[in-house]
């Protein structure tokens, strides 16, 4: 029988295997709903009682109740599993680790309800993932958004302005020019819309025939901030950071180094940034690629 403790140290073997890392795999003998596609990006993994949760960058939830006898196991890509294949219900795999879930009463996928992709809040703005469509309307739709207070990071993930764009892409984009996430709607010039839209759409269109979804082909991690927080930005090198931000709590990533433009005075914020506490920074400031060299 799972007690609370035992599914508290699966979900962070699962967070420590799969988190911020594309999925190459995924298979299931008795899901209930549309299975994860391989490509997206697990973001999080959360545990209540004898229910585990993995949250992908789409907003699809898989919902796995362990019950009794269920568990989750992790292991090395090719290492030999310690349960019966015929016990398994759920395997996620990347590129390093495949995680199984054995044995669960339970194993469902849903949708995380967004409200703004609702017909009476609107219509969902341009895709663009398609080459016919209009850029110059998604630019026009981001300086005309409704409400001037809103970050900018959470305006880029609203469908209402333009389809297409995941955590990631929001995270790359704004890096590459430069922005602060904290930024508001209605701070931005015509200049900095065309950039963010033109900049999105080249990555959106750069990956949607690869599996692996790639932001900056001269690092070796595919992204510039995208699940790097603690370790040093390749442009400015200060230390990446990341937040949980949002209705839905998407972990968002930035450079306060160089993310700067347009960055308000005060972010006005009640999130929780990284951890203070001394010991914390102590740690990260021991990390490799955060001691100085001398």
């Amino acid at each position: 029988m799972p007690d609370g403790d035992t599914t508290h140290r699966a979900a962070s073997a699962l967070r420590t295997a799969l988190a911020g890392k594309q999925m190459v795999r995924f298979d299931a003998t008795c899901l209930v709903g549309p299975p994860p596609q391989a490509g997206r990006t697990l973001e999080r993994v959360e545990s209540h009682g004898r229910h585990i949760e993995l949250v992908w960058d789409d907003n699809l939830v898989l919902h796995t109740y362990l019950r009794w006898s269920g568990s989750w196991h992790v292991y090395r890509r090719g290492e030999t599993w310690r349960k019966p294949n015929d016990q398994m219900r759920v395997a996620i795999e990347v590129a390093d680790w495949v995680a199984v879930c054995f044995n669960a009463a339970l194993s469902e996928t849903y949708r995380i309800p967004d409200a703004r992709r609702h017909p009476g809040m609107g219509r969902i703005g341009p895709n663009l993932s398609s080459a016919d469509t209009d850029l110059g309307l998604v630019v026009n739709l981001l300086l005309s958004y409704p409400d001037g207070a809103a970050r900018l990071a959470d305006v880029m993930l609203d469908q209402r302005v333009m389809c297409g764009v995941g955590n990631v892409v929001r995270c790359e984009v704004l890096w590459a020019r430069g922005l602060s996430p904290f930024a508001r709607a209605d701070s931005l010039t015509e200049r900095d819309a065309i950039s963010i839209v033109n900049t999105a759409a080249t990555m959106v269109r750069a990956n949607m025939h690869h599996e692996r979804r790639i932001t900056r082909h001269d690092h070796k991690a595919g992204h510039a901030v995208y699940g790097r927080n603690g370790q040093r930005c390749q442009r400015c090198g200060e230390t990446v950071e990341c937040r949980p931000i949002g209705p839905h709590r998407r972990v968002l990533y930035w450079c306060p180094g160089c993310q700067d433009h347009l960055a308000p005075r005060c972010e006005g914020t009640t999130e929780n940034p990284m951890d203070p506490h001394p010991a914390a920074q102590a740690y990260l400031a021991g990390l490799p690629w955060n001691r100085d060299v001398g």
